[in-house]
């Protein structure tokens, strides 16, 4: 069977565990619905179970990792944005060596609330096989996408097709 061949996810020579920021997004498998983009309400949030697994990753990330701070992040139904700070070189540590341990440690926990009922299941992988990755050139690109994430829940609760899972 000849299969098109896949563009390569990465920039070419590029060193991933170079210092610097990047803008990663993570699809789930099939880009099915599996979080939810969070309500706040009257200065509460209502966390539900399957995004508490991501907020507990994103921060148990920056413990595994020290050269690694995630600057901010949504979760969204499908999927999610963040921005990663690499702040210094780390040998064994790059973006994908990150992102790889993040999806790993997310899949784990979610099984867990899926087994116990409280979250719906999956079929074979809750996250796509890779990851799209920007690398910030600037602060103007680092504010832009700073901004993307702030505005990106509101344009997809504002989008028809959403339903609430």
């Amino acid at each position: 069977m000849n299969l098109p061949k896949r563009k390569p996810n990465r920039l070419n020579g590029y060193d991933y565990s170079t210092p610097g920021a990047y803008f990663v997004t993570l699809c789930t498998q099939g880009r099915k619905i599996f979080f939810e983009i969070e309500s706040v309400g009257n200065d509460l949030c209502v966390v539900p179970p399957q995004n508490q697994c991501i907020h507990k990753w994103i921060r148990e990330t920056e413990t595994k990792f020290k050269n690694i701070k995630i600057d901010k992040y949504v979760i969204m139904p499908n999927h999610l944005h963040m921005i990663v700070v690499i702040t210094e070189r780390h040998t064994g540590r790059s973006l994908h060596d990150v992102m790889r341990w993040f999806k790993t440690m997310v899949t784990n926990e979610y099984m867990v609330l899926v087994k116990s009922g409280i979250c719906k299941p999956f079929e074979r992988k809750l996250w796509q096989k890779s990851y799209h990755d920007h690398i910030i050139r600037n602060e103007q690109d680092y504010l832009k996408l700073w901004e993307y994430i702030d505005i990106n829940p509101h344009k997809w609760k504002d989008d028809c097709f959403y339903l609430e899972p």
